[in-house]
């Protein structure tokens, strides 16, 4: 087992590096390539649209509901472990979707799917903070952000390309080799860790924190389709209320909890929580009208639309992958970092919204500013949650973020989606509609920006 006190790092840190982004990207991809895959669904498995959502919606509620779990049982019982487990039930429940022959095939198989991603998503970032030492880990985590923005910008092109050639179940296929690759490199070169304290599991932590936010993520999913004062969506919060609830106060007196509350005391994660959730939130639900955008209002096919989104993701990969974002943030404090990336974000939004709305080129610098920010911010927001957490809670603390990640895209998604219904309800044309969302989203992330830099900024000054 490896030795999380090594001051050195791991001598192969930079290939597990290499390793667990690529156990990453599988994940990521899948999280957006089923949506250009619709009307294919549509056509060959007569999907009505409550299949389609339940065949998106699957996913991510078994993933967001296990994220704390999957990160918990990391920690006790073997990252590598859990790493492995991730790879392979993904791998299986994409082979699975790939030769769906139903609706409700397809549907089992991508809560399948959601149960390695949440081991993936948790386990990869959790290694990453394991093997490198703390001057190193800005750079990593600038790396595995990077990761992200490519499988959440790639993920349309890659769906567009595979379904200009292949039926629709290459899309799910195609992640089997990669998986396979992945799960060969993880058994050879990535070190096992685990929390050293041997913790007791913490089952009814567990149960409940996984009902919970699978019931808060379903209410905020349902929230635009049957209207948020429906009792399917209020019955379905005030459950989550009441389990979440029953969670807290379950944690506040378990001997050895799965979520430390103390965690929330700690002033650096406090506001690098309520930054990220911001962010996500902004983020998500803009980038989900500029895909409407791109294809409505400008007339792009899927997979045009996936190549015109490609600018965002390169720019975040080139200021990472050369370690530029990590040496800026290095030279300007996480505060001023945040600040600084989530106000690029906004503008990004802004200029999508409002400048040229009748062609790309507004779009492009939208784009291209989203990309510098995120390549700031997230890096910084990710190490600041991550350092405050201590390293033997390392998958909890993943756990954390990818649950804030998820919740934070589900509603922004869900509030920026009912701004779009009710200004086109109102009479506003689509173009108008979708900038009144994109300019809500920026609201949200500006706002989170100067949040999340007054209370780091008083962390450090406090000491936390």
């Amino acid at each position: 087992m490896y030795d999380m006190s090594v001051s050195q790092g791991h001598p192969q840190r930079w290939l597990i590096l290499g390793v667990i982004c690529l156990a990453q990207l599988t994940v990521l991809l899948d999280n957006t390539v089923l949506n250009v895959a619709i009307p294919s669904l549509t056509r060959e498995l007569h999907a009505a649209t409550s299949d389609i959502q339940w065949m998106i919606n699957a996913y991510s509620l078994v993933q967001s509901g296990l994220l704390l779990t999957a990160g918990s049982a990391a920690d006790r019982y073997g990252r590598k472990k859990m790493l492995m487990a991730g790879l392979a039930l993904f791998g299986i429940g994409s082979l699975a979707a790939g030769l769906s022959g139903t609706t409700g095939q397809l549907i089992a198989a991508r809560a399948g799917m959601g149960i390695g991603g949440a081991l993936l998503l948790t386990t990869t970032l959790a290694v990453a903070m394991q093997i490198f030492t703390p001057e190193e880990q800005p750079k990593a985590i600038g790396i595995w952000s990077a990761v992200n923005a490519l499988g959440f910008g790639g993920g349309p092109l890659v769906g567009g390309f595979v379904l200009n050639h292949f039926r629709w179940g290459a899309i799910f296929l195609i992640n089997i080799p990669v998986a396979v690759l992945a799960l060969v490199a993880v058994v050879v070169l990535v070190p096992e860790s685990k929390s050293p304290g041997g913790d007791r599991p913490d089952l009814l932590g567990a149960v409940l924190s996984t009902i919970g936010m699978a019931a808060l993520v379903f209410a905020i999913i349902s929230g635009p389709e049957h209207g948020w004062t429906s009792p399917r969506v209020l019955g379905t919060a005030g459950a989550a209320v009441l389990v979440l609830g029953a969670f807290a106060r379950w944690e506040g007196r378990v001997a050895e909890p799965m979520l430390d509350l103390h965690f929330f005391r700690n002033r650096q994660f406090t506001g690098a929580v309520a930054g990220a959730l911001l962010l996500m939130f902004g983020m998500g639900g803009a980038m989900f009208l500029l895909t409407q955008h791109l294809q409505f209002v400008l007339g792009y096919g899927p997979l045009e639309a996936g190549l015109r989104t490609a600018p965002l993701a390169v720019t975040v990969v080139l200021l990472n992958f050369t370690g530029l974002s990590a040496k800026l943030s290095a030279r300007l404090g996480t505060p001023v970092s945040v600040a600084l990336g989530m106000a690029l974000m906004a503008a990004g939004l802004v200029a999508i919204a409002e400048v040229d709305s009748g062609g790309y080129a507004g779009t492009l610098l939208g784009l291209v500013l989203i990309g510098m920010g995120a390549a700031v911010a997230n890096p910084a927001m990710a190490h600041a949650v991550m350092s405050a957490i201590p390293a033997e809670k390392a998958g909890v603390g993943a756990g954390i973020n990818g649950t804030l990640a998820e919740f934070g895209n589900g509603l922004g998604v869900a509030v920026l989606g009912a701004v779009l219904s009710s200004s086109v309800a109102s009479g506003k044309t689509l173009s108008t509609a979708l900038g009144a969302g994109q300019l809500v989203g920026a609201v949200a992330v500006l706002a989170g920006g100067f949040l999340t830099a007054a209370l780091l900024r008083r962390a450090e000054r406090v000491g936390a």
